[in-house]
């Protein structure tokens, strides 16, 4: 299958799975699909120590992009992220594994909370690419243990 008929969001999901099992503290990762999770098309269920946390991903395409096409990759200087020594598998968790990735494509990484702080219900990141795309990963809660 050729690059350009794999959906970005396909493409960006196998990436952040790719980033998070390679995660200390993740003992599983799959698709929302592997983990029979039907609702939504593209995200993941990662398991950590006491429970499986969910995170749905969605796609904007660059200005003027168009689906079925190949996508403009650019890189550039990779996305300035924190660190942090959280391992619940929120988003502040999230944002630290996609930043350490050092990924050349993605320019930043925003975490929701703290962009929007009237509406602490709102969890989840977005990604900027260089290219201009986007992706919003949202956060679908846990299941399992408490949190």
């Amino acid at each position: 299958m050729s690059e350009a008929a794999v959906p970005r969001v396909e493409a960006f999901t196998r990436f952040l799975l790719d980033c998070v099992k390679n995660t200390p503290n993740v003992t599983r990762v799959q698709t929302l699909q592997e983990a029979g999770v039907a609702c939504y098309p593209y995200g993941l269920a990662i398991q950590l120590a006491d429970s499986e946390v969910r995170w749905q991903v969605t796609w904007q395409l660059a200005d003027g992009e168009r689906h079925g096409h190949p996508a403009a990759e650019v890189d550039g200087e990779p996305a300035a992220w924190e660190e942090t020594d959280v391992q619940d598998g929120g988003e502040e968790w999230l944002a630290a594994v996609i930043g350490r990735s050092r990924s050349p494509r993605v320019a930043r990484v925003d975490r929701w909370s703290t962009r929007d702080a009237d509406r602490p219900d709102r969890v989840g990141v977005t990604v900027f690419f260089h290219n201009g795309a986007r992706a919003f990963v949202r956060f679908l809660g846990y299941s399992g243990g408490a949190r």
